[in-house]
Formats: structure tokens, C-alpha cells, sequence
């Protein structure tokens, strides 16, 4: 049994996770130096790049010759 392929390719899941970190890193220390919610952008950004790293991973696991309904 073959694994299927994701819709990232290598360079875009590194730069994917490259910026959930930096995203997930960017959110607490903004919420320390700045007054007002604008951190809750970082964390939003970070969720989505989360969001779509785990769907990448879903379909990676998923075998060749299943297919989409």
C-alpha cells in the first residue's frame, strides 16, 4: 500500500512550519510589549498556517488509491 501525496511540496511544508513558529513565537512577545489585541492577529495567522500544515499531514496519510468523495 502507497501513501498519497500532500498538496505542499517539501519547500512549502518547511516554509509552512517556518512560519507557524515564527507566528506562534511573535504572538506572546507582542502581547507583552504592546497595550492593545493586536496579538490576537499572530495567533489567528498561526492557526491557519496550523490549519493547513494538518491537512497537508491528512493527506500524506492518506493511501494512493483511496479516493475523495
Amino acid at each position: 500500500m502507497h501513501q498519497g501525496s500532500g498538496f505542499l511540496s517539501t519547500r512549502q511544508r518547511r516554509l509552512a512550519w517556518l512560519g507557524f513558529l515564527l507566528a506562534a513565537l511573535q504572538a506572546p512577545v507582542s502581547a507583552w510589549l504592546v497595550t492593545d489585541d493586536s496579538w490576537l492577529f499572530s495567533l489567528c495567522v498561526a492557526l491557519m498556517v496550523a490549519t493547513v500544515i494538518i491537512a497537508d499531514d491528512a493527506a500524506r496519510r492518506r493511501p494512493a488509491d483511496a479516493t475523495s468523495d
